[in-house]
C-alpha cells in the first residue's frame, strides 16, 4: 500500500466535509442567484459558508470572494489590485522570489503586457523576508506588495503580521497567499495587517476546485472575471455552493485540535529530518524552527530530484520535488536558486510533507529506503 507523503500538494477529502457537500447537492442544488424557493436555499447556504468562513479567519462577511480555488485568488489579488492601482500611476510591484508560480507569473505578465516594473525583495539563506527590507523597498508608486505566508516547496514562516505592518503604515495594499498556512496555523487578518489572503480548500481536507480571497473593505481591486454581478461584483460565474460548504467545513475541522495536531506533526517532521540529515549527504531547505509543522524539505548534491521522486514511487512512497505546480519541469527551482544554492544542488530537492494518517512507521519505513535510492538518484559525482 502506497505511503502518501505528499500533503503540501493536496489532501484527502475529510469524510464530514463530503457529507455535508453531499447533503447541499442533495437539498440545496439551486441557483442562489435565483429569486424561487430552490435559489434562497442555495443563498442560504451559501451565505452561512461566507459568515463561517468570515468568522474563522475574523473578516467581515462582505469581505469574502469564494472562487475556484488558490491560484485564482492569488491571480485576482495581484493583477485586480494592480489594475486598480495603475489607475494613479502606481505601476511599481514588490514580491518575493519564493512566491508561488501564481503570483510569480501574475506579476511578470504585468510587466511584459502592461508597462509595470517588478521588483523583488531580498531573502536570507531560509526564504525569510525581513520587514525591514520591505520598509527599504517601498516607494511612492508602489502598487502591491506580495509575500507568501507559509512557502509551499521550503515550508519557511514568513512575519506577515510585522510585514503587514510596515505596508499599513504605507498606504500599500499588502496580499499574503496563506494556502499552506491555513492548514497549520490560526489565520487572523486584523493580526496579521493583510490586506489580501489567499485559501485554497483541497489544501486542508476540503474540495478540490474552491478556495477564497479575503479583500479587506476599501481595497482598490478590479474583477478579472466579468459577466455578472456575484460575489460583490469581483468574481462573475455562480458559485460552487457545495464546495463552499465542504470548503468551510473541512477548515472549520482543522482548527478543532489544532495545537495537538500540530505537536504530533512537529514530532514526526523531526525525526524525519534528523533521520535523512544523518543518513545522507543532505541539506535542508527552509528555515529549521520557523517553518511549516508537516514539512520537510530537502536537497542532495549532483541527484536528479525527479527520477528520485519517481524511485520512491516505486518503492510505495508519494513525495514531490519542490512544488507540485512545478512537476516535470527540469530547471533548477527558482526558490531554491533564491537561497544561494547552486544548481548542483537545486535539482536534486525533495519536499515531504506530513498529514493526519501518518504515523512513526511510515516515517522509518521511508527513512529505511531512501539512502539506497538517493544513491540510485546520483547523475554527477
Amino acid at each position: 500500500m502506497m505511503i502518501y507523503l505528499d500533503y503540501a500538494a493536496t489532501t484527502p477529502l475529510h469524510a464530514k466535509a463530503l457529507q455535508d457537500m453531499q447533503d447541499c447537492w442533495r437539498d440545496r442544488f439551486g441557483n442562489p442567484s435565483s429569486i424561487h424557493f430552490e435559489g434562497q436555499m442555495a443563498e442560504a447556504a451559501l451565505q452561512e459558508g461566507r459568515a463561517g468562513l468570515a468568522g474563522m479567519i475574523h473578516a467581515g462577511e462582505s469581505e469574502i470572494v469564494f472562487n475556484s480555488g488558490g491560484s485564482e485568488s492569488d491571480n485576482l489579488a495581484v493583477r485586480g489590485v494592480a489594475w486598480a492601482r495603475c489607475q494613479s500611476n502606481k505601476k511599481h510591484l514588490l514580491i518575493s522570489p519564493v512566491e508561488h508560480p501564481a503570483v510569480m507569473q501574475t506579476a511578470r505578465q504585468l510587466v511584459k503586457l502592461h508597462g509595470f516594473e517588478l521588483e523583488f525583495l531580498p531573502v536570507d539563506g531560509y526564504g525569510q523576508v525581513n520587514p525591514d527590507d520591505v520598509a527599504k523597498a517601498l516607494r511612492p508608486d508602489t502598487a502591491l506588495v506580495s509575500v507568501i505566508y507559509a512557502s509551499n516547496e521550503i515550508g519557511t514562516i514568513n512575519p506577515i503580521a510585522e510585514i503587514g505592518a510596515v505596508c499599513r503604515g504605507a498606504g500599500v495594499p499588502f496580499h499574503s497567499d496563506a494556502v499552506q498556512a491555513a492548514a497549520h496555523l490560526k489565520l487572523d487578518v486584523t493580526v496579521e495587517q493583510v490586506d489580501l489572503l489567499s485559501i485554497g480548500a483541497h489544501k486542508f481536507y476540503g474540495p478540490r476546485g474552491v478556495g477564497a480571497l479575503y479583500v479587506r473593505k476599501g481595497t482598490p481591486i478590479l474583477p478579472m472575471q466579468t459577466g455578472g454581478s456575484q460575489e460583490h461584483g469581483l468574481r462573475a460565474g455562480t458559485e460552487n455552493v457545495a464546495g463552499i460548504v465542504g470548503m468551510v467545513e473541512a477548515l472549520r475541522l482543522t482548527l478543532d485540535g489544532l495545537e495537538e495536531r500540530n505537536l504530533r506533526l512537529v514530532q514526526l517532521r523531526d525525526r524525519l529530518i534528523a533521520g535523512v540529515l544523518g543518513s545522507c549527504r543532505a541539506r535542508l531547505t527552509g528555515h529549521p524552527q520557523q517553518r511549516l509543522p508537516n514539512h520537510a524539505s530537502f536537497v542532495f548534491e549532483g541527484v536528479d530530484g525527479n527520477f528520485l521522486v519517481a524511485l520512491l514511487d516505486q518503492a510505495g512512497f508519494a513525495c514531490s520535488s519542490g512544488s507540485a505546480c512545478k512537476v516535470g519541469n527540469p530547471q533548477p527551482s527558482e526558490v531554491l536558486l533564491a537561497l544561494g544554492l547552486t544548481a548542483r544542488w537545486a535539482l536534486g530537492s525533495l519536499r515531504v510533507t506530513l498529514g493526519r494518517e501518518t504515523n512513526e512507521a511510515q516515517i522509518d519505513a521511508f527513512l529505511s529506503v531512501l539512502p539506497a535510492l538517493v544513491e540510485r538518484a546520483v547523475v554527477e559525482r
